[in-house]
């Protein structure tokens, strides 16, 4: 069982807010010293558990994986710090491991919703229009308050990316959502699809690489945050090719997305859209990379607070998690050096606790 940890370092409670005096007292956050003497003194920075807000605990290279290998999964994101994720689709339920104690919090999504044969096989829900916003209800009530649409993907008729659903259509699913409690994010790859997307009232996009200068101010009017998942938009060069004698009209739009990637996100973060940092994790990714993708936001322009604030505070405060306060569980990590100065201290953490539990 969890007994008393002291954190002696330097206890980051926001990006600009530093305090000193932390504990761990049976597995909760306390700034008031403990009566007893503690069993454990961390020294270091000390943050939040790390966020990664597209993730896909569950889901392997075929679809649903068995459950040895999701737990696997989780605890690879755990030993490097991830310690809460936003789920988003797994093709296997994943609801055992939000029980397990030491295993990263979860917050599911149920399984992506695609269009029938225009997606990755075995990953989604697949249905025709008609079927949407059925199926959008019925994951708003399997997940956790979030529902995930996959808003475009390669259309083999015309040659190239094109949206998955009418725009009507995804309007009507999105308020049914809504209309469940839910929260809607959506796979957009495309240009054309942000516009629908954001005339349906999305709230979030993920990956976002057609993003164009008329979407930034709707994007942070709407409030509607991006999570880029740059080490996934990384793969695009090698879809381009693979793809480049059945179809080069795709193959040549991936490769203009991939391109501009780094603009394209920092043109965001300028315009004040909110940056959240995901991995994609599961299928092509590895689990365990969210330092990487904090390092790509990073490299793409966004000041190495704000970079870490996407996976940090910034990510917690958005999902309504705690982050570091009083009652608070004691999902922490300690970094050796101050992670706003040095980034890449996060690609290996000093420590991990995990519910008061020490990791490492």
């Amino acid at each position: 069982m969890p007994g008393i940890i002291e954190f002696s370092g330097t206890v980051l409670t926001g990006p600009d807010q530093e305090s000193h005096g932390l504990w761990s007292v049976d597995g909760r956050l306390t700034f008031q010293r403990p009566e007893g003497a503690p069993d454990t003194v961390l020294s270091g920075w000390v943050l939040p558990g790390l966020v990664d807000a597209h993730c896909h605990i569950g889901l392997g290279p075929g679809g649903a994986v068995a459950d040895e290998v999701a737990e696997e999964q989780a605890r690879t994101n755990r030993n490097a710090g991830t310690l809460l994720v936003r789920d988003a689709g797994a093709a296997s339920d994943t609801r055992w491991l939000q029980q397990q104690p030491a295993m990263p919090r979860i917050i599911r999504a149920g399984r992506h919703i695609a269009r029938t044969r225009r997606y990755l096989r075995n990953f989604a829900v697949e249905v025709e229009p008609g079927g949407l916003v059925e199926a959008v209800r019925k994951q708003a009530r399997a997940g956790d308050g979030w529902v995930k649409l996959v808003g475009d993907w390669i259309d083999r008729d015309a040659g190239d990316l094109a949206p998955s659903f009418p725009a009507a259509v995804v309007k009507e699913a999105v308020q049914a959502a809504h209309d469940e409690g839910s929260r809607v994010t959506a796979h957009c790859f495309a240009e054309e699809t942000l516009d629908h997307m954001l005339d349906a009232g999305i709230d979030c996009i993920e990956h976002a690489t057609g993003l164009l200068p008329r979407h930034l101010p709707r994007l942070a009017g709407q409030g509607v945050p991006i999570v880029p998942t740059l080490i996934n938009i990384a793969t695009f060069p090698g879809i381009a090719e693979q793809a480049d004698s059945k179809f080069p009209r795709y193959a040549a739009h991936m490769r203009a997305l991939w391109e501009r990637r780094a603009e394209r996100v920092l043109e965001a973060f300028e315009a004040g859209v909110r940056i959240y940092a995901g991995t994609d994790a599961g299928s092509v990714i590895g689990h365990g990379r969210l330092a990487d993708e904090v390092l790509a936001l990073h490299w793409a322009g966004l000041p190495a607070v704000s970079a870490l604030d996407a996976a940090c505070w910034g990510a917690r405060e958005w999902l309504g998690a705690d982050g570091l306060s009083e009652g608070a569980p004691a999902d922490v990590v300690v970094c050796t050096e101050d992670p706003r100065k040095v980034p890449s201290t996060i690609s290996a953490f000093r420590h991990v606790v995990m519910g008061g539990r020490l990791i490492r």
